[in-house]
């Protein structure tokens, strides 16, 4: 084992001469080493068999691990059963040192039923949690901070339990791996990061990736300690991470892992490996995890060539079973019902209905106090505190997170007081890293932890934007995981904030399946609904307008209570013309409707996934002429879906177009006149005199 200066060779010849000693009995019990050795044979024997069968075109993708067995093997059976692993690509041994089942992995390569995403997705793409083990997605970098976020789960739960997530060298290029290193640091996270360094990241090669002399280097920076081993040498890694876990069982912090080893096959089998020297190849050839160490027992007599054959057979005897069951299953059969209801968790009913006060019908009905009423009820930002109140009450291992959060209180200081009455390992301050935090949300989740994470700034959400589409978004979907997790998103103009601040991005989210977004306009929906988000196993991402906090109030009842995700609000009833909008537009569309005299029908959104179709179709068949109204630009718009619905489902039953307003198509400018301009205000009442005029 050497420390960070163990120095970056660009060469990447091995150190070692093929005569120097690798092994030592002294080091484990023959019945470990022996197990080892199995655990080796056994992915190396599934290589050789998927490489033969993509040859003769049987199968048509393949991501070979050979020459790198050490490092997945080593590592999982050096953990606890019960730890979770992050896989990539070439980490089979994972896999199979976990005794999962041959028939359903090999199914799931297949994109067959009977592997573990249905045929939604590939490869190592998908997560077994029986074996606690979850695998990647194509972003490679994100997977860190889950495991980061696992790592908090055993910390804060006291659970004496370490994670270990892999990434490749390449990977270590990317955002996400600096941010997760770093929080895991700051926050003393019991988490392995494991590089496996196999010389390209594709045909890249490390000195194009980075210009330190060696990866672990960069441990220094994060506070955290780094270590550089023989990734071929499976009793180095084995005794190297065994020990690592167990110091970190005991005293929690994270260690960044450097495995050396090289990829001996293309990134995968399409790509080849004309691009690699072949003394390169020569020379780490002789480095073969598998037949140096089954060349030393063999010596050692450790192992016999009986019991060697043995394994061999047994072991080919399952995989040809696993084979057989892989071409026999037949090709999914697609169910669309099925495909869409498996995009959201199902809601966990029994305690929503439980935690209800008030009846959903009262609370739909409700009549909202005019905005000017500023004497009313509560403001609108208390209700919001009052909702992550109540709800870290009935939740006790929530965990909010966000930046300036703890005893700051957070710029708009809803948070305020927090830290005193629930401390600081539930009201956590985050470092400036959107991402990484996202994503240790959803580690928390993995473990059965609710979570909620502060964007400052609504506008702040695209340095988290891979985790939420890519990794949130998708995860019950692919696996049938939940990501039981609340963003909040302090959002929209009228302070004069400018472009950076004062975004209406909620169109970008409602785009993605398995996201849900809410949008509340009075204090009552605010608290009801951040507590419904709490209450939905899914990923909710809830927009509170900044100008509404302190100019908006009405009435909240005391204690705990939801407003149920997905039914609209009747704000006013009319005859005259529909107005459907949401948040600060609901404000400005009862202000038109009086001081135009209009008998306007008010319909406040406030879910915009899922929507309330019913409640929309309801007021277009009362007034028969609509405007869309949202403070979002209009290009892209949410009110470009919800009027193409209209005039496809309701057409007969509209006495003019459907007609939208919404903000310009230019960002959010800073100086208040020009801000006043970029509103669709003027222009709605313009267009509502049209509608009634046509």
């Amino acid at each position: 084992m050497s420390t960070a200066k163990s120095g970056r060779k660009a060469t990447r010849t091995p150190q070692k001469s093929q005569n120097s000693p690798l092994f030592s009995k002294k080091q484990l019990p023959e019945e470990t080493l022996l197990h080892l050795y199995e655990q080796l044979v056994k992915p190396r024997l599934i290589e050789e068999k998927m490489l033969n069968l993509l040859r003769q075109g049987r199968i048509s993708k393949w991501f070979s691990g050979i020459g790198q067995e050490a490092i997945s093997v080593g590592a999982a059976c050096a953990l606890l059963p019960d730890e979770m692993i992050f896989t990539m690509h070439r980490n089979l041994g994972v896999f199979t040192a976990r005794n999962m089942p041959l028939d359903r992995m090999f199914c799931q390569w297949q994109g067959k039923r009977l592997g573990y995403t249905k045929g939604r997705d590939r490869s190592f793409h998908f997560g077994a949690p029986e074996h606690h083990i979850v695998g990647m997605i194509s972003h490679l970098g994100p997977q860190l901070s889950l495991a980061a976020g696992v790592a908090m789960a055993h910390k804060q739960r006291k659970e004496g339990r370490v994670s270990l997530a892999f990434t490749g060298e390449g990977a270590t290029s990317q955002g996400e791996f600096h941010e997760a290193l770093n929080v895991a640091s700051v926050w003393k996270l019991p988490v392995i990061f494991l590089i496996e360094n196999n010389g390209y990241g594709l045909s890249t090669r490390p000195q194009e990736q980075f210009a330190c002399e060696s990866l672990v280097d960069r441990a220094k920076g994060y506070g955290m300690r780094g270590l550089s081993i023989d990734g071929n040498n499976i009793i180095t890694v084995y005794t190297t991470i065994k020990k690592l876990a167990e110091e970190m069982r005991e005293n929690p912090e994270p260690v960044l892992l450097e495995c050396m080893t090289f990829r001996m096959r293309g990134h995968e089998e399409a790509s080849g490996t004309k691009y690699v020297p072949k003394e390169l190849m020569d020379a780490w050839a002789k480095k073969d995890p598998l037949e140096n160490f089954e060349r030393w027992l063999l010596e050692e007599g450790i192992l016999t060539e009986t019991r060697k054959k043995d394994i061999h057979e047994a072991y080919k005897k399952d995989i040809l079973k696993a084979v057989d069951v892989m071409f026999n299953e037949p090709e999914p059969v697609p169910d669309t019902e099925e495909e869409l209801r498996d995009v959201y968790a199902l809601p966990a009913e029994a305690s929503a209905k439980a935690a209800q006060t008030a009846p959903v019908e009262n609370i739909v009905k409700m009549e909202q106090p005019a905005y000017a009423e500023a004497s009313a009820g509560k403001r609108f930002i208390d209700a919001i505190t009052e909702g992550l109140r109540e709800a870290m009450q009935r939740h006790p291992e929530l965990v909010l997170m966000g930046q300036d959060i703890a005893d700051y209180g957070g710029v708009f200081k809803i948070t305020q007081g927090f830290v005193d009455r629930f401390g600081k390992d539930r009201v956590r301050n985050t470092p400036l890293c959107e991402s990484a935090i996202i994503g240790i949300g959803l580690g928390l989740s993995l473990k059965g932890i609710k979570s909620m994470v502060e964007m400052q700034f609504a506008d702040f959400v695209t340095c988290g934007f891979n985790q939420i589409v890519n990794n949130l978004a998708k995860l019950h979907w692919r696996w049938g995981q939940t990501a039981d997790m609340v963003i909040r998103m302090p959002t929209g103009g009228g302070t004069g904030a400018g472009p950076f601040h004062s975004q209406s991005n909620e169109a970008w989210f409602t785009h993605v399946p398995g996201l849900k977004v809410v949008y509340p306009s009075t204090p009552y929906d605010a608290k009801g609904l951040l507590i419904a988000s709490f209450e939905d196993p899914n990923p909710v991402l809830y927009f509170e307008h900044k100008a509404l906090y302190r100019s908006e109030n009405g009435p909240v009842p005391e204690g705990y209570y939801t407003v149920e995700i997905g039914k609209a609000r009747q704000v006013r009833a009319g005859s005259e013309v529909s107005i459907l909008t949401y948040g600060l537009g609901v404000r400005w569309a009862q202000k038109a409707a009086e001081e135009m005299g209009l008998d306007a029908d008010i319909v406040d959104l406030r879910s915009l996934v899922p929507l309330d179709y019913e409640a929309i179709s309801d007021s277009v068949k009362r007034t028969n002429r609509v405007l869309i109204l949202h403070e979002d630009t209009l290009f892209g718009g949410i009110g470009g879906e919800i009027a193409a619905w209209i005039s496809e489902h309701l057409f007969e039953h509209l006495d003019a177009p459907v007609m939208r307003a919404a903000s310009l198509d230019t960002p959010v400018p800073f100086a208040i006149p020009l801000e006043q301009n970029f509103f669709p205000v003027e222009r709605m009442k313009e267009q509502l005199a049209r509608l009634l005029k046509y």
